[in-house]
C-alpha cells in the first residue's frame, strides 16, 4: 500500500444547476478515481466523472438519514493513503454549512494533502434567482449567513441579538436550514425588526423545481406552511427583498382585477 500518496479534493458543486459549476471544479471531478457525492448534488455534475472513477453516494440532508460523517472522514482518508484521487463532492460551497473545514482538519492531521475549490452557495444562488442582490448601497450594507439547524447539544444563534444588528447596521440575514424552525426564528427576529420586513423563502434554488414564496416576517411561518415550502430552502430576510415584494404584490392585484 503507498502511504500519503493520493489527494483529496473538496468540490463545491454549487447550488444545483450543472452551468453553474466552475471550471476548476469541472477539471477535478473529470481527474477523480473516487467521488463521494453529497445528496443534493445533480446527475448532471456527477455524469462529468470519469467512466472509471467509483461514485459513492454519501448524502445527508437534515431530517433524514445521514451517511455519519465519521465515515465519510474514514473514507476519504483510506482512498488517498491508497494512492487515490479522491473529490469529496458537495452541494454549495464546501466552507458554507458544509463541514469542509471538519473534513480538512481532519485530513491534514493526518497528513493527507487536501484541496478546496469553491462553490456557488445556495444562500448566494437563491437571491439571484429572484433577481435579489444580497448587499445594495441603499438598503443592505452587507449580509450575514446562518443556519437555522444547529449542531445537537449546542445552543442555537441569538435571533434576538442578530435581528438588533442587522436592523442597526443595515445588514441582510441569509437563512440556511431555518424552515423547520420558522416559527421560533419569526417571534425572535420580531423582537427588533418591523413584522413588514421583506422577506423571500427559496427552495431548490437554480433547479428546474425551484419554488419560492414572497412575504413579510410577520407572515413567514403561515407563508411557508400555506405554500409548503420544504427543504432545502434559504430563507433571505432584509430590504433587498422589497423590490421582488412589490412585484409579487402587483402580480397579486392584477390577478384580483
Amino acid at each position: 500500500m503507498n502511504t500519503n500518496t493520493g489527494k483529496v479534493t473538496l468540490v463545491g458543486a454549487g447550488p444545483g444547476d450543472p452551468e453553474l459549476l466552475t471550471l476548476k471544479a469541472l477539471k477535478a471531478i473529470q481527474g477523480a478515481s473516487l467521488l463521494l457525492v453529497d445528496d443534493l448534488v445533480s446527475h448532471e455534475v456527477v455524469a462529468h466523472a470519469p467512466k472509471t472513477a467509483r461514485v459513492v453516494y454519501v448524502g445527508k440532508r437534515g431530517g433524514c438519514k445521514s451517511t455519519p460523517q465519521a465515515f465519510i472522514e474514514k473514507l476519504m482518508l483510506m482512498a488517498a493513503r491508497e494512492g487515490e484521487s479522491v473529490v469529496r463532492l458537495k452541494g454549495g460551497d464546501p466552507f458554507i454549512f458544509g463541514r469542509g473545514g471538519e473534513e480538512v482538519e481532519h485530513l491534514r492531521a493526518a497528513g493527507v494533502q487536501v484541496e478546496v475549490i469553491n462553490g456557488i452557495t445556495a444562500g448566494l444562488a437563491a437571491a439571484t434567482a429572484l433577481g435579489v442582490p444580497l448587499t445594495h448601497r441603499d438598503h443592505a450594507q452587507g449580509a450575514i449567513f446562518l443556519t437555522g439547524h444547529a449542531q445537537k447539544g449546542s445552543q442555537a444563534p441569538d435571533w434576538q441579538s442578530l435581528a438588533a444588528t442587522a436592523r442597526d447596521a443595515r445588514l441582510t440575514l441569509v437563512i440556511y436550514m431555518g424552515v423547520s424552525s420558522a416559527h421560533r426564528i419569526q417571534q425572535d427576529l420580531l423582537a427588533a425588526l418591523p413584522a413588514a420586513t421583506p422577506v423571500a423563502v427559496v427552495q431548490r434554488a437554480s433547479l428546474p423545481d425551484q419554488r419560492h414564496a414572497v412575504t413579510t416576517l410577520g407572515e413567514l411561518a403561515t407563508t411557508i406552511e400555506r405554500e409548503g415550502l420544504a427543504s432545502p430552502s434559504v430563507i433571505v430576510v432584509g430590504d433587498v427583498v422589497q423590490g421582488v415584494a412589490a412585484a409579487a404584490v402587483a402580480v397579486d392585484k392584477a390577478r384580483a382585477a
